[in-house]
């Protein structure tokens, strides 16, 4: 008879497990805001491959196997290559090189569409069963997003097959963050949330090395200023460690539908950022798309009707 799998037995609580969602997708949005200046100072994929560099050496003792942790079948590892192609790799190039092809609005509106993603996958391949009131907290956070994207200026626009090529492009990453989470909420029957983000984050140094390689070929490190060396940490160990780690904590307890609302922290977080560090400036456009946002994470953690004989 095989022994009950340790990480499962002890439940998060529902109310932690949101609280856990909201936080990592909040470091998602700041740690995306304070990156720009290392994109300025150091090569994409350079950056990318110190960034799964410092996440390994900061968790090694989480590749360690747990001793009542089942081997891990062929399918389970496909699903871990998978979710680190897909939510790290691809989805890096695909946002990286689409958002530089098309306007920031345009942008944002497509990723406005990432909740609404995760819930059809869900239904697809989870077969998860998606209430009126998640598909209306979802549609708020579409909407929220979509109202924020369209009140920010946008004065370079790309033009001609470009911009087109550019949509399409954040689409895939939409597809592969919407994979990324789906993925996960499997992973998380079988694996632990440290010996998932720990693998998937090795499969990234992986995949990156060799572009991370070519980039540091010749790259001068010395002109690099120490600020942005300490940036690099905080960076790395939230993207590669603490969110991944926060969202599949969250994700052991709630469907994956449900979760996705919580993207929409990702905005929020990213123009708290800019207000407070960045000099930026909220208009009142904005404030009521945060506040579209935010009613619609209410919709979707509220607790409903108890019903008798049927799961929550």
């Amino acid at each position: 008879m095989t022994p009950p799998i340790h990480h499962s037995a002890r439940a998060t609580p529902r109310w932690l497990a949101y609280l856990l969602l909201a936080i990592s997708m909040s470091l998602v949005g700041s740690y995306v805001a304070l990156s720009k200046p290392l994109v300025a100072a150091l090569p994409v994929f350079l950056l990318g491959w110190l960034r799964f560099g410092i996440g390994a050496l900061a968790m090694p003792h989480w590749l360690i196997k747990p001793a009542d942790e089942p081997a891990m079948s062929r399918s389970i590892k496909g699903l871990l290559f998978l979710e680190s192609f897909l939510g790290n790799f691809m989805f890096t190039i695909c946002m990286l090189y689409g958002v530089s092809m098309t306007t920031a609005v345009s942008a944002g509106i497509i990723m406005a569409t990432i909740p609404t993603a995760v819930a059809l996958l869900s239904w697809l391949i989870l077969r998860e069963r998606i209430g009126l009131r998640v598909w209306a907290a979802i549609a708020l956070a579409v909407i929220g997003i979509s109202l924020f994207s369209i009140s920010k200026s946008d004065l370079s626009a790309p033009a001609g097959h470009n911009a087109l090529y550019g949509n399409l492009l954040v689409f895939a990453a939409v597809l592969c963050e919407a994979s990324y989470a789906v993925i996960g909420k499997k992973l998380t029957g079988t694996l632990s949330p440290k010996r998932i983000t720990a693998l998937i984050n090795l499969w990234g140094f992986a995949l990156v090395s060799p572009f991370g390689l070519y980039a540091a070929w010749g790259f001068d490190f010395s002109a690099v200023p120490a600020s942005m060396w300490l940036l690099l940490l905080f960076y790395a160990l939230a993207a590669s460690v603490w969110t991944v780690w926060l969202w599949m904590t969250g994700l052991k307890t709630i469907p994956a539908a449900r979760a996705g609302v919580f993207t929409v922290m990702l905005p929020i977080s990213a123009a708290l950022i800019g207000v407070l560090f960045l000099g930026e400036r909220l208009t009142g456009m904005q404030l009521f798309a945060f506040a579209l946002c935010l009613v619609g994470v209410l919709l979707a953690t509220l607790p409903g009707r108890a019903k008798p004989d049927a799961p929550r």
